[in-house]
């Protein structure tokens, strides 16, 4: 087993989410078809349907991802303290996931899944104009629960950052609202990115639940946003924006950002375009590391969201969603550190 980091005083961000291992590769839309995967989104699969597409795709790569662990990959490549709460199987695949957060200096000490489903595993179709869509067997990933978050770790963060796929399963649903608990009486901030506008669909009042009791930060993309908020245009959006948290990021693509706090104007956020748009896989995760890396460091709202345009500007211009440079040395260059 790979060695751990040594403990840090304190960290930026610590994420918790789904502990995956990214399988990517290029389709074209009849493959999307075929195997009934939404072009642009997620699906959940067994591990029968997981074997039946992985054959069937093109060769590609294999990396560790998960969107909060793709997220505090970012956070370290900024130069940041990061850490990660998530859950693989005692397998292969869980040790190649740890031994590649544990190598970027993360603090990733979750004991692994002995008896149980495997480590998850993300099969990624990105698509000739860089959509990635994604079918997803969570396996041991699902299985976070209480006992896995770590008090100590929590209390030393700036910011707990939690998934939206996550979400979905009642046990780590239940590990959120631990962490929370824990972040808030230690005075320190609670952040959860939507992941997909699906989950809003699904959770419904449980979600809104948890983010009015919990949340002080939520990120999602312009889909998620309208239906987290049933609006259909950012000006509609930012009142109920406000009502709800501290708080809210609504990234907007080739447009953008939005920055909504609950006292302050609206902070518009300029988009990097990339110098090669190869593959959008990631391009949210690395906005909110920079974000949230930002707001943990006490930088103001537009320094904080151009490091995360600058990371997800990054992100997007090679296959895979982990930087390929170091975000630091980007962010240097462009004065923002």
């Amino acid at each position: 087993m790979s060695n751990p980091a040594p403990k840090l005083a304190t960290l930026d961000v610590i994420g918790v989410g789904n502990a995956i291992v990214d399988v990517l590769a290029k389709a074209d839309d009849e493959f999307l078809k075929t195997h009934e995967i939404p072009k642009g989104g997620m699906i959940l699969i067994d591990d029968r349907q997981a074997t039946s597409i992985y054959s069937a795709m093109a060769a590609g790569v294999e990396i560790s991802g998960g969107s909060a662990a793709n997220s505090i990959a970012c956070v370290a490549s900024l130069g940041g303290n990061g850490g990660f709460v998530g859950k693989v199987a005692d397998d292969p695949l869980g040790e190649i996931f740890r031994h590649d957060l544990r190598a970027m200096g993360v603090e990733f000490d979750t004991t692994p899944l002995k008896d149980g489903p495997e480590t998850g595993r993300c099969l990624v179709n990105v698509t000739p104009d860089a959509q990635r869509s994604m079918a997803t067997f969570l396996g041991a990933a699902a299985l976070v629960s209480p006992d896995d978050i770590d008090a100590d770790q929590v209390k030393r963060a700036a910011i707990t950052f939690f998934e939206g796929y996550l979400f979905e399963q009642p046990v780590a649903r239940e590990a959120f609202i631990t962490a929370c608990n824990i972040a808030n009486a230690a005075g320190k901030k609670s952040a959860l990115t939507i992941s997909d506008a699906g989950v809003v669909d699904r959770q419904g009042n449980i979600l809104y639940s948890f983010i009015g009791d919990h949340v002080d930060i939520v990120l999602a993309n312009e889909d998620e946003a309208k239906a987290l908020f049933k609006e259909q245009t950012i000006e509609e959006i930012i009142p109920k924006a406000r009502e709800m948290c501290a708080l809210t990021a609504v990234t907007l693509s080739e447009k953008g950002s939005v920055l909504i706090p609950r006292d302050g104007d609206p902070v518009k956020i300029e988009a990097i375009s990339p110098t090669t748009l190869e593959d959008t896989t990631g391009a949210g995760d690395a906005y909110a590391a920079g974000l949230l890396f930002g707001l943990a460091r006490g930088f103001d709202l537009a320094k904080s969201g151009a490091l995360g345009a600058l990371a997800a500007s990054e992100v997007i211009s090679h296959f895979g969603a982990r930087p390929a440079q170091s975000l630091k040395g980007l962010a240097q260059q462009s004065s923002l550190l």
